[in-house]
């Protein structure tokens, strides 16, 4: 049996135009409310998978590695690092956890893997009891980035990891050794080259957490994309395929960054748009 239970991480404030891309703030207001400096509230939630003799967490957040400078400039909102707390809250630490999968290396997916920012020493990497699972294109784009995106990879992530020698790298026939038959991954190119999306097998449908290929329940609308987007119109065609194949065997999502909705249904509405059922805030011992 596998139980889930979603994590909130240290959440940020970043700018609502750069997160929607192309579309218009007169309508992406609509669906998140935009401050006196234009940014929206995210989330970074990460997903804990609890099988019967092991721990798996499904990404880290940002963290709260940062210093304060770079916390004010990334709109990082806490100092302490929130995914150790709700940790806590069922019964683990990080030293617990087995295996740690990342959708991608983006510093807002993968800082919660570092201790907490402290003036007098550098922060370290935590989880020493764990196996690092990341996709193989993923990591050759994050040793070796593109200078629109070069600073979305920090060494003070990769070199600790490339040290810890516990990195699974994913090949693109998806299957991991490490984690059985039962988990696959989708991919996804669109946002970060190599980006793998783990769907996890449940009684009542597939669940898949979706990393930035869909961010947050206003990205389900298939049009809506991010600035941040490597190929938007690649990432488009991407998202339509997972939707329209969870949508045929009744799965669900997982959403890091939307600060209300944790888990929906994939469904259509009336007009045939993709859009989420049985949405709630937060997922806590999900069996079924």
């Amino acid at each position: 049996m596998r139980i889930l239970s979603t994590l909130t991480g240290n959440s940020q404030k970043l700018d609502g135009g750069a997160m929607f891309g192309n579309a218009p703030k007169a309508l992406w207001s609509r669906w998140m409310e935009a401050d006196e400096q234009n940014r929206i509230r995210l989330g970074c939630r990460a997903l804990l998978v609890q099988e019967a003799n092991r721990n798996i967490l499904v990404e880290t957040g940002i963290g709260a590695f940062f210093s304060p400078d770079l916390k004010a400039r990334f709109g990082v909102q806490e100092n302490h690092h929130v995914l150790l707390e709700s940790l806590a809250a069922h019964g683990l630490s990080h030293e617990d956890i087995d295996i740690v999968i990342l959708t991608h290396l983006h510093f807002d997916h993968a800082g919660g893997l570092l201790s907490a920012w402290q003036s007098d020493s550098p922060s370290e990497l935590l989880f020493p009891n764990a196996q690092f699972i990341t996709g193989a294109r993923q990591w050759t784009r994050a040793l070796e980035p593109h200078s629109r995106d070069r600073a979305s990879y920090l060494s003070d992530i990769m070199e600790p990891l490339a040290l810890s020698e516990r990195v699974i790298l994913v090949n693109d026939d998806g299957y991991v050794p490490e984690l059985g038959p039962d988990w696959r991954f989708h991919f996804s190119d669109g946002h970060t080259p190599g980006q793998i999306l783990p769907e996890i097998m449940m009684p009542d449908g597939p669940v898949v957490f979706t990393g930035d290929l869909i961010p947050g329940a206003p990205w389900v609308h298939l049009p809506i994309t991010m600035g941040y987007d490597r190929f938007p119109e690649g990432l488009i065609e991407e998202k339509e395929a997972l939707l329209s194949d969870l949508l045929s065997r009744n799965g669900r999502i997982v959403l890091t960054h939307d600060p209300d909705v944790a888990l929906g249904r994939v469904v259509k509405d009336e007009k045939g748009k993709f859009t989420l059922s049985e949405a709630v805030a937060e997922v806590n011992g999900l069996t079924a």
